[in-house]
């Protein structure tokens, strides 16, 4: 049903916990499969003065694929620049894992949808 990719993510996830200064915090659920994630975001500066994401955490209750595809996350966007994380899909984050069943595509989405709502609370800080 997993891919070894997924299964390995899910027995050994990475990037689990909490950043205790982030600089935004994003909260999603699933009200029908019941996950919940949080996304944790540290942001600094490149050496181009651009955003990137210095630091990503998440604390992940769920099924294999939502821990799976929450840890996934972090690895994808971990140093990227924020125009970049942005940008990412729940296709970036099934592929990584190395694809998943479709009844738990939803877990990929609720990753995307908590690193986005992490960006947006960040930019809102930003412009006050």
């Amino acid at each position: 049903m997993y891919s070894d990719k997924t299964m390995d993510l899910f027995r050994h996830p990475k990037n689990i916990g909490e950043i205790k200064d982030a600089d935004a915090i994003g909260k999603v659920g699933n009200k029908i499969c019941g996950d919940v994630m949080w996304v944790y975001l540290k942001i600094g500066k490149n050496k181009k003065g651009e955003e990137v994401i210095e630091d990503i955490k998440v604390k992940t209750f769920g099924c294999v694929a939502a821990i799976a595809t929450s840890s996934a996350l972090t690895e994808v966007v971990k140093g990227m620049r924020l125009s970049e994380a942005e940008k990412i899909t729940k296709q970036n984050v099934a592929g990584y894992v190395g694809g998943l069943p479709p009844a738990k595509v939803h877990c990929s989405v609720l990753a995307v949808d908590g690193l986005r709502k992490a960006i947006k609370e960040y930019k809102k800080k930003k412009r006050k």
